[in-house]
């Protein structure tokens, strides 16, 4: 197996952290934030966070656990879906963080996910990221 690479993708907000922290912690408006996908977890760490929903026309269910929760600063969970044709085995499971830091008057918000198999997956990922970021944006700022 080669090295596994990290996709990240950063925007500035101009929110508060805790705005955006509200959009990531509420279920209705991470759902939008998510391409629709429904997110079920109670956030606490050691507990399973769900995704369901449908992507490129394929019905999906994807899962993990919430690893660590810094209210208004960051939030970590593991994450795994069937759809990439993996095992279902830890070391097929990526690690996704949300980093929030004060910046001016808003907040910036990093996405990172680890263990990406690949530079075409790392590439892809960053991207889904960077379409996350333009909806939180959206919701936060409004």
């Amino acid at each position: 197996m080669g090295q596994k690479l990290t996709a990240t993708s950063t925007a500035i907000i101009d929110a508060e952290p805790a705005a955006v922290w509200a959009v990531l912690t509420d279920p209705e408006l991470l759902s939008q934030a998510f391409f629709g996908a429904k997110v079920e977890t109670d956030w606490q760490v050691g507990r399973p966070i769900t995704f369901s929903g449908e992507w490129n026309g394929k019905s999906f269910q994807d899962k993990g656990e919430i690893v660590a929760v810094e209210p208004n600063r960051m939030l970590r969970f593991t994450h795994y879906s069937p759809l990439t044709g993996q095992p279902d085995l830890p070391e097929n499971y990526h690690t996704v963080t949300f980093d929030l830091t004060p910046s001016g008057g808003g907040t910036e918000l990093t996405i990172s996910q680890s263990n990406a198999g690949s530079e075409e997956e790392r590439k892809h990922s960053e991207a889904n990221w960077a379409q996350v970021l333009k909806s939180f944006k959206q919701l936060a700022e409004r």
